[in-house]
């Protein structure tokens, strides 16, 4: 299927690694000229350059700058002042007892997941509507609809992604610009296969069977029963950030294996 992404300036926020990489390749694929994000330069560049070879396209670029201060979201904009795709990816989580959450990991969390989608639609949403044509997206998760009782700071963030996006899709009413949020339930990242290594180890299991503990024990509703993929991720990601996708907006659109019991 031909995603009408040709010549479509896409950034992907937090693209070095993970969904968002998986993201910002399969768009690259599509033909979109696509910029890939991180903190530290030489890490972004390095990934832009594995995606060019990758896939072929000359048109990926590198941009860095920690999204989780003004400042550094200034930079990201100074450098690339105008997108047709925004995917606030950029992101991070952390298990932790809420009683252990001290207010400078509440704000961390918040300053870099939330903020700094908020910081970059507040410059590129605009410009957006004022062409008619643009694409949104806030790599959400199940989590910002089941909180999870081992990282509620992390919840909360995801369930604010969610209210940030319906609301800026709420101004985009007769434009061809939406605004969409993408709610992935357990997927394999390197972050994720840390978190699974890590309690593997503690419990003295194997990493496969961890795997099939968590599923047991953590998220029993998972109709795959098994962690995600980021290219299944990144297939949705780049549907909705097309022309193809015109008639989804505002909504919440979920890719998370139904872990989420919910008929809508």
């Amino acid at each position: 299927m031909d995603l009408q992404l040709n010549g479509r300036t896409v950034l992907v926020t937090g693209s070095t690694s993970g969904i968002g990489r998986a993201a910002a390749e399969r768009l690259a694929r599509e033909g979109a000229s696509v910029l890939i994000h991180g903190r530290d330069q030489k890490r972004t560049e390095a990934a832009a350059a594995e995606i060019r070879r990758a896939t072929g396209a000359d048109s990926v670029r590198a941009v860095a700058g920690d999204l989780a201060t003004a400042a550094g979201a200034d930079a990201v904009i100074a450098a690339v002042p105008e997108v047709d795709v925004l995917v606030n990816n950029a992101g991070i989580f952390e298990p932790k007892a809420f009683a252990e959450i001290p207010d400078a990991d509440w704000l961390k969390m918040f300053e870099t997941n939330v903020m700094s989608g908020v910081r970059l639609s507040r410059h590129y949403f605009p410009r957006m509507l004022a062409k008619g044509w643009g694409r949104v997206l806030f790599i959400s998760s199940e989590s910002g609809i089941q909180t999870p009782s081992e990282m509620i700071h992390y919840g909360m963030t995801k369930t604010a992604q969610l209210a940030v996006s319906r609301g800026l899709a709420e101004l985009t009413r007769g434009t061809g610009v939406t605004v969409n949020s993408i709610l992935p339930g357990p997927t394999r990242s390197e972050g994720v296969d840390e978190f699974v290594r890590a309690l593997g180890k503690e419990r003295g299991v194997s990493e496969q069977e961890m795997e099939r503990l968590f599923f047991q024990e953590a998220r029993p509703t998972s109709l795959l029963q098994r962690f995600a993929t980021v290219d299944e991720v990144a297939n949705l990601i780049a549907y909705v950030a097309s022309p193809l996708a015109s008639a989804t907006n505002g909504a919440a659109l979920r890719v998370d294996g139904g872990v989420a019991r919910t008929i809508v």
